[in-house]
C-alpha cells in the first residue's frame, strides 16, 4: 500500500489588501495657491500654498490613507514641447507659484510622502505610470487617482483603477468615464485629439466636438479604425460627410495631438508598492515645520505615526 502523501503546511499570507493614492502634486499646488492666503516663511518665501497641500495629504492620512505618491511637475515643459512647440509651457503662470514648486517637493519628502517630480515627463505620465504598475500587484485593492485632469481618464480601468475629484468629491469608475465622455478610458487619446485641449495648448480637429468625438469614438474606438469614406460611417454619426472631409484633412495632425495626448507609462517611479506606505515624518519635517511657521503640521504627523507603527 502506498501511503497517502501529507498535504503541505502552506502559512497563510498575512499581508492586507491596500489602496494605493496617487495624487496630482501640480493641480494640488495651483488650487491652494488660488485658495488660500499667501504666507511668508523665515526666509521671505511664499509657502501659502506649500502649507495648503500638506495640510491636504496629512489629512488623506488621518482619513485612513497609507500609500502615497504624489507627482509634480518640477518644470513646466517637457519632451512634448519639442513634438509640438505650441503644448503648454510655464509663460503666464505666477512666478510666486512657480517658485513654491521646489519647495513643496522638499516639504512633501520631509514628511515622509513619496514625490515625482517630473522634468522630462509630466506629472500626468507619472501618474498613469504609477497606476498602471500599483495595479499590478495583486496585494492592492484599488487605486485612486487623485485629480480631476481629464488626461487621466485613459488610465481608469473598471472599477479597480478609479479617479478621484477631492475638491468636488466624486469618484468615477469605467463607467463612470464612459457617462462623462461617451467614450471608454482607451479611447481618451483619440477623443482629446480630435476635441483639442486648451490647458494643453494643441487645438484638435476643425469642426468636431464633444458630441461628435463621442458619438464617432464610441462606435469606432481608434482613429485608425474610423472609415475613410464617409458612406461606411454608422447612419447615427451626424454630418459625416463634414466630419470626415475635416478629419482627413487634418489628419496627420490628429495623429501628432494624439501622441501629446497619449500619456507614458514608462516614467520612474517606485520598485514596490510598500515604497509607497507611509511610516511617518522623515528628521527634518519638524525644523521644516518651524521655518513655515506651521508647528500643527509636524504635531499631526506625529500623532498620526503613532497610528502607523
Amino acid at each position: 500500500m502506498i501511503p497517502a502523501r501529507r498535504a503541505p503546511i502552506v502559512e497563510p499570507y498575512t499581508r492586507s489588501q491596500v489602496d494605493v493614492h496617487l495624487i496630482d502634486g501640480t493641480y494640488e499646488l495651483f488650487r491652494h495657491f488660488y485658495a488660500v492666503p499667501s504666507a511668508l516663511d523665515g526666509n521671505g518665501r511664499d509657502i501659502g500654498a506649500v502649507r495648503g497641500v500638506l495640510r491636504s495629504i496629512l489629512s488623506m492620512i488621518e482619513g485612513g490613507a497609507t500609500h502615497l505618491g504624489v507627482a509634480t511637475d518640477h518644470v513646466v515643459e517637457s519632451f512634448r514641447n519639442e513634438l509640438y512647440p505650441s503644448y503648454k509651457t510655464s509663460e503666464g503662470v505666477a512666478p510666486a507659484l512657480l517658485a513654491q514648486f521646489p519647495l513643496v517637493e522638499e516639504a512633501l519628502e520631509a514628511m515622509g510622502i513619496k514625490v515625482w517630480p517630473m522634468v522630462y515627463f509630466e506629472a500626468d505620465d507619472a501618474l498613469a505610470s504609477a497606476a498602471a504598475k500599483a495595479a499590478l500587484d495583486v496585494h492592492v485593492n484599488q487605486v485612486i487617482i487623485c485629480t480631476p485632469d481629464k488626461d487621466l481618464a485613459q488610465s481608469v480601468a473598471g472599477t479597480r483603477v478609479v479617479q478621484l475629484d477631492r475638491r468636488r468629491s466624486i469618484v468615477r469608475d469605467e463607467a463612470g468615464i464612459i457617462a462623462k465622455f461617451g467614450v471608454r478610458p482607451r479611447s481618451i487619446p483619440d477623443y482629446l485629439a480630435v476635441v483639442g485641449d486648451s490647458a494643453d495648448g494643441f487645438p484638435g480637429v476643425p469642426g468636431w466636438g464633444e458630441k461628435a468625438a463621442a458619438a464617432t469614438l464610441s462606435r469606432y474606438m481608434r482613429l485608425e479604425a474610423i472609415p475613410q469614406d464617409w458612406r461606411e460611417w454608422h447612419p447615427s454619426i451626424a454630418n459625416a460627410r463634414r466630419l470626415s472631409a475635416s478629419l482627413a484633412q487634418s489628419w496627420n495632425d490628429a495623429l501628432l495631438f494624439r501622441t501629446l495626448a497619449t500619456l507614458r507609462l514608462d516614467a520612474p517611479v517606485f520598485d514596490t508598492v510598500e515604497d509607497l506606505r507611509w511610516k511617518g515624518p522623515a528628521a527634518g519635517f519638524e525644523a521644516c515645520c518651524q521655518a513655515m511657521g506651521s508647528p500643527d503640521l509636524f504635531r499631526r504627523a506625529v500623532s498620526l505615526t503613532t497610528a502607523v507603527r
